[in-house]
C-alpha cells in the first residue's frame, strides 16, 4: 500500500513531455523542395487546470479551429465539440486539435488561457502539389497517434526521415504548477535526416501533363510512365494517373495510394519479346541469319491455336523480321530453340519474378512458374508476353540491361541522404552482367528497325534514332481473357549510342483504339518531343 502510494504522488510530482523531432526534407536534384517541413502544432488542454467555463473558452478557441469563421454552422459544430471535449473533468490531458498553423497557435496563445498547451510536430508542405504523389508517400498517425509515414519514400525512409523525440521531464505541485527550484531532464530532439532524390521536376511535371492528356485523349482508365538512367538506376520521372494530393490523403480511398509501377503485375505482351529474344540469341539457341521454318501459318499447341495479332503470317522470316513484325509464331519458334528450363534462367537473369529493391515502400511482384514445371502452352505464351505477369518497373529495369550494354542496374529514388553537419551519398550495388555486350547490341538494332519499320513507325519523331518496342496484351478475367479490353505498352531508349533514358509508358485498357501503336506510341513520342531538348539528345541525322 505504502509503494502504490508513493507512485502516485510521484506522478502528482513529476511532469514529462516528449518533444518532436521535426521530420526531414526531401529534396529535388536542384536542391529545391519536393516535401517540406513546416512548423504545426497539437493543441491540448489540462481539464483541470482551467478557471474558466469550458463553454467560455470553447467559445473563445473555437473560430480560429475552422476554416472559415464567419460560417456560424462551423463555429457552432466545433464549439460544441470543444466544450464536450473540456469538459472531461476526470482526465488531466485532452487533445484539442491537431497539425494547427503556427499563426493559429499564436493567435490562440495570445489569448492567455491557464491550461492550454501546446506541442510541436512536423507537418508536410507540398511545393509542387499532388506531383510524384505516389512517389513521395504521405505522413499520417500510427495506432498511437504519433506521425508515421505511408508508402513511397515516406515509408520506405520513415525511421531515419523521423529523427528521434526528446523529453523534458520537469517537477510539478499536486495542481500542475511547475516547481522553479525543482529538477529539470532533458534530451535533445535529434532531426530526421534530409533526402535528395534523383526525380527531376522538369522531367516529372512534362511527363503528368502528357499522361494525364493521354488518358483523357485515349479513354484510359489509368495509366503510368517511367523514365530510368539505364546506367545508373535512378529514377528521373515516375507518374500515374489517378493521383492523390498527399496534403489531404484522408479525402481519398486508400487504393488510389498504390504505386502501379511497383506494385501492380500485368501481363506485358509484346513489349517481353525482346527479352526473350535476347535470350535465345545470347544462348545461341538462335542467331540473325536463322530462319523460322514455322512462321508460314498459325500453329497448334495442346490443343490452343497461336496466330499472329494482324493473321499476317512470314515464311523464313528473320528473327529480326520476327521483332520488326511482332510476330506470336516467330517467337514461339524462339521459346521451343531455347526450351523451357534455359527461357526461365534468362528471365530470372533480367529480374522477372523477384523485386528489383527499389527504395519504394510497396513493391510486390508475381513469381515466375517454378522451374521445370513449365507446360509446352506456358513455353510458347510467355514467348510473347502473355501468361506472365511483371511490373512496371521489373520491364523498365530489364530493357534497361539491353540499353546499357547487358548490365541489370538496380533501380533507386535516393542519391543523398543529408544529416546535421554530414552528408551521404547512395551508390547503388554493382549491376552483374546477364547478356553479352554483342547480344545487347543485336537486340538494340532489332529494335530500332521496330521503331522504323514497325506498326508505330508512323509516330517516330524525324531525325532521331530510338530502339523502341509495342506491346498489346489482353487482360486475364476469371481464368480466360477479356476479348474487349487490353493494355497497352512502348517502352524504348535514346540516343541508341549510349542511352540517357529509358521509358515504359503503360495505358490500362484504352478505348480509342485496340493498339499500342496507335495509344501509348504516339504518347511516348510526345513526351519524347520535349524530353531530347532538356536532356540535350540533339538528331542524328
Amino acid at each position: 500500500m505504502g509503494s502504490t502510494l508513493s507512485q502516485k504522488a510521484q506522478s502528482q510530482y513529476d511532469s514529462s513531455t516528449i518533444t518532436a523531432a521535426p521530420r526531414g526534407n526531401i529534396l529535388a536534384p536542384d536542391g529545391s523542395f519536393w516535401v517540406l517541413r513546416n512548423n504545426v502544432w497539437q493543441i491540448t488542454v489540462n481539464p483541470k487546470l482551467i478557471k474558466e467555463s469550458p463553454e467560455n473558452i470553447a467559445k473563445k478557441i473555437a473560430p480560429f479551429l475552422v476554416d472559415d469563421s464567419n460560417n456560424i454552422a462551423s463555429v457552432s459544430a466545433e464549439t460544441q465539440k470543444i466544450n464536450n471535449l473540456i469538459s472531461k473533468q476526470d482526465v488531466s490531458w485532452v487533445s484539442l486539435a491537431q497539425k494547427v498553423a503556427d499563426s493559429v497557435k499564436k493567435n490562440i496563445q495570445a489569448l492567455g488561457i491557464l491550461g492550454i498547451d501546446f506541442t510541436q510536430g512536423g507537418g508536410r508542405f507540398y511545393p509542387e502539389a499532388s506531383a510524384a504523389a505516389q512517389l513521395l508517400g504521405f505522413v499520417g498517425k500510427d495506432d498511437g497517434g504519433n506521425d508515421m509515414g505511408y508508402f513511397g519514400l515516406e515509408g520506405y525512409y520513415n525511421l531515419p526521415l523521423s529523427g528521434k523525440p526528446g523529453f523534458v521531464g520537469q517537477e510539478k505541485d499536486a495542481k500542475g504548477t511547475p516547481i522553479l527550484l525543482g529538477g529539470t531532464k532533458e534530451v535533445t530532439a535529434i532531426n530526421g535526416v534530409d533526402l535528395t532524390i534523383s526525380v527531376d521536376k522538369r522531367i516529372q511535371l512534362l511527363i503528368e501533363k502528357n499522361l494525364e492528356d493521354g488518358i483523357v485523349k485515349y479513354e484510359a482508365r489509368g495509366g503510368s510512365v517511367t523514365i530510368m538512367d539505364p546506367y545508373t538506376g535512378k529514377i528521373l520521372g515516375m507518374a500515374t494517373y489517378p493521383s492523390f494530393d498527399p496534403s489531404k490523403y484522408w479525402e481519398y480511398n486508400n487504393e488510389v495510394f498504390r504505386n502501379p509501377v511497383i506494385s501492380d503485375s500485368f501481363e506485358p505482351g509484346s513489349v517481353f519479346k525482346v527479352l526473350v529474344m535476347a535470350g535465345g540469341l545470347d544462348s545461341g539457341a538462335v542467331t540473325l541469319e536463322t530462319k523460322c521454318d514455322i512462321c508460314n501459318g498459325p500453329i497448334s499447341v495442346d490443343g490452343y491455336q497461336i496466330e499472329t495479332w494482324n493473321n499476317k503470317y512470314h515464311p523464313n522470316s528473320s528473327m529480326t523480321d520476327v521483332i520488326v513484325d511482332s510476330d506470336n509464331v516467330g517467337m514461339t519458334f524462339v521459346g521451343q530453340k531455347m526450351g523451357a528450363n534455359t527461357l526461365y534462367d534468362y528471365l530470372q537473369k533480367f529480374g522477372i519474378g523477384n523485386t528489383t529493391g527499389i527504395d519504394l515502400q510497396g513493391e510486390s511482384v508475381s513469381p515466375l512458374r517454378k522451374r521445370g514445371t513449365w507446360s509446352n502452352v506456358d513455353l510458347d505464351t510467355t514467348t510473347f508476353g502473355q501468361g506472365v505477369a511483371v511490373t512496371a518497373i521489373q520491364m523498365v529495369r530489364a530493357v534497361s540491361a539491353i540499353a546499357n550494354g547487358g548490365y541489370l542496374p538496380f533501380p533507386h529514388v535516393v542519391t543523398q541522404i543529408q544529416g546535421d553537419g554530414w552528408q551521404e551519398n547512395v551508390e547503388p550495388s554493382d549491376s552483374p552482367r546477364v547478356i553479352s555486350q554483342k547480344t545487347a547490341e543485336e537486340i538494340t538494332q532489332m529494335m530500332v528497325d521496330a521503331a522504323n519499320l514497325g506498326e508505330a513507325k508512323w509516330t517516330k519523331i524525324p531525325g532521331f534514332t530510338v530502339a523502341a518496342k509495342t506491346g498489346t496484351a489482353q487482360i486475364p478475367v476469371a481464368g480466360h481473357y477479356d476479348p474487349t479490353n487490353t493494355n497497352h505498352s512502348f517502352i524504348g531508349f535514346a540516343p541508341v549510342d549510349h542511352p540517357k533514358f529509358v521509358m515504359l509508358v503503360m495505358l490500362q485498357s484504352p478505348q480509342s483504339s485496340p493498339w499500342a501503336a496507335e495509344t501509348a506510341a504516339p504518347l511516348w513520342y510526345s513526351i519524347a518531343k520535349d524530353l531530347f531538348p532538356y536532356m540535350g539528345i540533339q538528331p542524328d541525322r
